[in-house]
């Protein structure tokens, strides 16, 4: 009966060592894993220490509202989106791809944008298309964009200032004195500075901008196939043109 007993014992430690075994050999792997085709609505690409870099989501898993990423979520009201947000090393988000379309009363509205953003603030540079119905009439344009922002902008800052502005939507006046009260200490704003594509009106060309977004030179081919080289003054009006316009025309 002892021996017996310590055979079955025996026989049960061994057959626990060798399921272990069998187990832990069966879920070993190297770290990479080779798929066919997966279907998935959010990805998270992440640093060993849980870092998000790079978000690759649908539009119900886009990240807007209170959502964090990285412990924060400074754009509380952006649309959501199909694409893609990047982030650095920080865990600040530094720009994004992202998509759309679909049919509306008017017809149609899709878009395209892909951006890079000053660190820790909004876009410096962005590719930017739209296409849209407005009544009869089909209007596309694109462009790339490259933009000044304020030097002292921040994305967590940014978002606390819109939403003091918003809480004073019903009294403009107000408003605009605290969102130039907050431009003057370079905390909000930026424009466009140049632009370099096909604008609503089919003017395809080169566009440069002043300081304050204003248009002051445009190198361009018009929806007439005519090429031409304005310069505009602060109010838009042009100044100089070549070649020179002749008889009014």
């Amino acid at each position: 009966m002892n021996r017996e007993l310590i055979f079955l014992r025996t026989f049960a430690f061994a057959a626990v060592i060798g399921i272990v075994f069998l187990t832990a050999s069966a879920f070993k792997t190297d770290g990479h894993q080779k798929f066919t085709e997966i279907d998935v609505e959010r990805i998270n690409i992440v640093e060993k220490d849980g870092t998000v870099k790079m978000i690759i989501t649908n539009v119900g898993k886009f990240p807007n509202g209170d959502d964090k990423v990285n412990g924060s979520s400074p754009n509380k009201t952006r649309k959501k989106r199909s694409g893609m947000l990047f982030f650095n090393e920080e865990g600040i988000e530094c720009g994004g791809f992202i998509y759309d379309g679909q049919k509306n009363k008017n017809g149609h509205s899709s878009g395209l944008s892909l951006t890079y953003d000053q660190y820790d603030g909004d876009q410096v540079m962005q590719l930017l298309t739209q296409d849209y119905q407005k009544g009869d009439q089909r209007i596309v344009a694109s462009g790339l964009y490259f933009n000044d922002r304020p030097k002292k902008e921040s994305q967590i800052r940014t978002g606390e200032i819109m939403e003091e502005l918003d809480a004073l939507k019903n009294d403009p006046a107000a408003r605009q004195k605290k969102y130039r009260e907050y431009e003057e200490q370079e905390l909000i704003g930026g424009a466009p500075r140049m632009m370099l594509g096909k604008t609503k009106d089919e003017n395809n060309g080169l566009f440069l901008f002043d300081s304050k977004g204003q248009p002051r030179a445009r190198f361009c081919v018009d929806k007439n196939n005519e090429a031409k080289l304005d310069f505009l003054d602060d109010k838009g009006n042009v100044t100089a043109s070549f070649p020179e316009k002749k008889d009014g025309k």
